[in-house]
């Protein structure tokens, strides 16, 4: 984590840093990181764990609807309640009652702990023990006017999905498979499952920046920004003949259109050599995180770090040999990483 904040720990980082770096045993921080981007919208900085409870709640709700599984632990009161009104066993008021009461007992405590200890920046303080809620800080605030701020909530979502979806299967990690098909990741082998836009899922590991040059990108598919999923090592290669796991994660970057395929746009040439190490940093920024993205790339390019950029190193110099030419841009803004 400190790697992934020692070139740019603005406010957006340290948010990604929350969402991608932290321990999962429950889904309650993503579903807290949303209720959030929600609540600072309306601009009122004090809230009570009633009004916190709401959106809350909603968010718990949806993803039970998809993914039974919103925790490690085999029980849980507050998600008990959740599975109850949406039987119709409760009311909305003892369900936002429930949610005041057991919701909230370790997320708000937990949420800016990353790597066991609390980053330096609190995008919310905690009041309870003065018998408030919580209050929203200028922290949050000054983030929601960051150009970075509307990639953020597909990039929780895409999290979250990717968390559920490991406890889901209930599979050894290292057997999930994560590759792309058209616009999705989705998990390969025997149980085949769709599971979230690949833009999504990969923007905050390149902190909203262009692989190649460092401009912003978007993941809003109305963005005039939007990104494209571009193979760092080209598709091509498959046409060698040669048996590449070129749909991997460890392989899939997000570019701009300009470096992706405008007129002096990389479009199937070979990455410049200097490239690579970016590709290898990156990279690790998923070995950082936690499942399911961690162990498909432990698996497809090796357990230790001399392993994984050997690997690369490897597969870089086959694909050279073929395609010759590489390709770098003009321009770059500040390094992001």
């Amino acid at each position: 984590m400190s790697a992934f904040l020692s070139l740019d720990p603005t406010l957006e980082n340290y948010w990604r840093s929350v969402i991608l770096f932290g321990q999962n045993v429950a889904s309650y921080k993503f579903a807290l990181a949303k209720s959030l981007i929600e609540l600072s919208a309306a601009g009122n900085s004090s809230i009570s764990l009633e009004t916190l409870a709401k959106p809350f709640s909603k968010a718990i709700l949806d993803h039970l609807a998809q993914a039974p599984k919103q925790a490690t632990s085999s029980s849980s009161r507050f998600l008990d309640s959740c599975r109850e009104f949406s039987a119709g066993k409760l009311t909305e008021d003892e369900l936002i009652g429930s949610t005041t009461k057991l919701g909230f007992q370790n997320v708000i405590d937990a949420f800016h702990v990353v790597n066991r200890d609390e980053i330096p920046v609190r995008f919310f303080k905690d009041d309870r023990k003065t018998g408030g809620g919580i209050t929203l800080t200028d922290d949050l605030f000054r983030l929601a006017e960051r150009i970075q701020y509307g990639n953020l909530p597909h990039e929780v979502e895409a999290r979250w999905r990717l968390v559920e979806t490991a406890w889901e299967l209930g599979v050894n990690r290292a057997a999930l498979a994560i590759g792309v098909e058209g616009d999705l990741l989705v998990v390969n082998g025997n149980r085949r499952k769709a599971l979230t836009g690949c833009r999504d899922a990969l923007n905050g590991y390149q902190k909203g920046k262009c692989f190649y040059c460092f401009d912003d990108i978007a993941i809003d598919n109305t963005s005039p920004r939007l990104a494209d999923v571009d193979h760092f090592i080209p598709r091509m290669m498959l046409q060698t003949g040669l048996t590449l796991p070129l749909d991997g994660v460890w392989n899939l970057v997000l570019a701009c259109r300009l470096c992706n395929r405008g007129v002096e746009g990389k479009s199937s040439r070979i990455p410049h050599p200097r490239l690579l190490e970016r590709l290898d940093t990156r990279n690790e920024f998923f070995i950082g995180s936690h499942h399911p993205l961690r162990e498909t790339l432990l698996a497809q390019t090796g357990a230790t770090r001399q392993q994984r950029t050997a690997y690369l190193n490897a597969v870089y110099q086959s694909s050279r040999e073929m395609l010759i030419h590489t390709w770098e841009p003009r321009f770059e803004h500040e390094l992001a990483f």
